[in-house]
C-alpha cells in the first residue's frame, strides 16, 4: 500500500563490519512517491543502487496511476480493457484472491471513489454527495474483472483500478527474489514503510528487530511503541492517521470503503500486519482497518499465514493489542 502508517524503526548500526566474512552494505534512494532502505549482509557487495533504481522504476512502469504511460494508466483508459504485463498481472491475481477472502472490502476497483474523495491523481476536490458516490458505486466490484491469460478484461467502460494499497509490498517482493537470485540470504528491504526481512544481522549474528511506534494521539499522550524479532517474513502496516483530510468537521481517511463509498469510520488507528511476504502483509492491513477490531481479530486468529497489531481508540483512551500469533513475534 501504500503509505507508512506507523514510524517503523531501524534497529542497526550504520557503518560496514564484518564477523566471519559477512559485511554489512546500505542502499538508499527515493521511489514510487517514498523512499527506501535496504540492509544487507554478503562477503562483497553483490548488489548496487542502480540495480535497485531499474527494478523500481520498471514497476513504476506498469503499476503507477501516476504515470500516464503505465501498463494500468491504459488499462484505466481502455475501454474494454488491456493487455497486462506480469507485474500487473501478478498484483491483479492477488488482488481478485484477496476481494474473495475479505468479501470485497479489498478492492481494486476503488480508484473512482479515492479520486472522487481528493486521493489520488485528483486533488484538492469537494466532498461527493450521496448521489455522487451511489453513481460511482455501480462501478465499484472486482466482480467486474476478468482475467483472461494477459487481458484483463472490464465488464463496464467505467471501471478503474488502482493497486497502491498492495504494489509497495510486491515491490519489497520482487527485490527480495532479486537478492535471492544472487545469493545473498541476509537482509532488510523497507519501501514506503513496507519490510521484509530474512537471515541475521551482522556481527550480532541475532535476528533482524523492527520497532513499531504508535503515532501521537489525539486523545492523549499515552505512547505505545513495540518491538518485534524475525528471522524471515514481511511486516506492513495500514493506518487512518497519516494520509487525510478534513471534511465536515470530520477526518476523512485515504482508507475507503467500497461496500459504502465512504471513509474508514471505526476505532481502529493502524493495523500492523505479519505475513511470509510482503504482498499478503500489504493486501490485508487496509481491509483488516475497514473491518474494525473485533472483526479484523477473529478474522486474524482464524488463518495460521497471518498475524496482527492493533492500535485503537477506546473511550478517549488509545490502546493496543496484538492477534494471537503475533505475540511470537514480539521482542522483550
Amino acid at each position: 500500500m501504500n503509505v507508512l502508517a506507523l514510524f517503523l524503526i531501524w534497529f542497526n548500526v550504520w557503518n560496514v563490519q564484518s564477523f566471519n566474512e559477512m559485511h554489512k552494505f546500505q542502499i538508499s534512494g527515493f521511489a514510487q512517491g517514498t523512499t527506501y532502505h535496504i540492509t544487507y549482509y554478503a562477503e562483497d557487495s553483490l548488489i548496487h543502487q542502480m540495480q535497485v533504481d531499474s527494478i523500481l522504476n520498471s514497476l513504476d512502469s506498469s503499476l503507477s496511476i501516476y504515470k500516464p504511460y503505465s501498463v494500468i494508466s491504459k488499462f484505466n483508459a481502455s475501454a474494454g480493457g488491456f493487455n497486462i504485463d506480469k507485474h500487473l498481472k501478478a498484483v491483479v491475481k492477488k488482488s481478485l484472491d484477496t476481494y474473495e477472502q475479505t468479501n470485497g472490502l479489498f478492492d481494486i476497483t476503488v480508484l473512482p471513489l479515492v479520486e472522487a474523495w481528493g486521493f489520488g491523481n485528483k486533488k484538492n476536490v469537494s466532498e461527493p454527495d450521496s448521489a455522487v458516490i451511489q453513481s460511482l458505486l455501480a462501478c465499484i466490484s472486482s466482480k467486474l474483472l476478468v482475467l483472461e491469460n494477459n487481458f484483463l478484461r472490464k465488464i463496464k467502460p467505467c471501471v478503474q483500478i488502482d493497486v497502491n494499497g498492495i504494489a509497495q509490498g510486491y515491490s519489497v517482493d520482487v527485490l527480495s527474489d532479486f537478492f535471492e537470485a544472487n545469493g545473498i540470504r541476509n537482509y532488510m528491504i523497507e519501501v514506503g514503510g513496507e519490510i521484509r526481512v530474512k537471515g541475521k544481522k551482522y556481527p550480532e549474528n541475532t535476528a533482524m528487530k523492527i520497532g513499531i511506534e504508535a503515532p501521537q494521539s489525539d486523545f492523549d499522550n499515552e505512547h505505545f511503541q513495540k518491538v518485534i524479532s524475525m528471522d524471515s517474513g514481511a511486516v506492513t502496516t495500514s493506518g487512518s492517521y497519516r494520509k487525510y483530510h478534513e471534511s465536515g468537521g470530520k477526518k476523512v481517511s485515504h482508507i475507503i470503503n467500497p461496500k459504502t463509498g465512504y471513509s474508514s469510520q471505526n476505532e481502529l488507528i493502524s493495523v500492523t500486519v505479519f505475513a511470509k511476504d510482503a504482498i499478503t502483509a500489504d493486501a490485508y492491513d487496509n481491509a483488516l482497518m475497514l473491518m474494525g477490531l473485533e472483526k479484523a481479530m477473529k478474522f486474524v486468529d482464524a488463518r495460521k499465514d497471518m498475524g496482527a497489531y492493533f492500535i485503537y481508540e477506546n473511550g478517549g483512551v488509545i490502546k493496543d493489542t496484538t492477534s494471537k500469533n503475533f505475540k511470537d513475534f514480539l521482542y522483550h
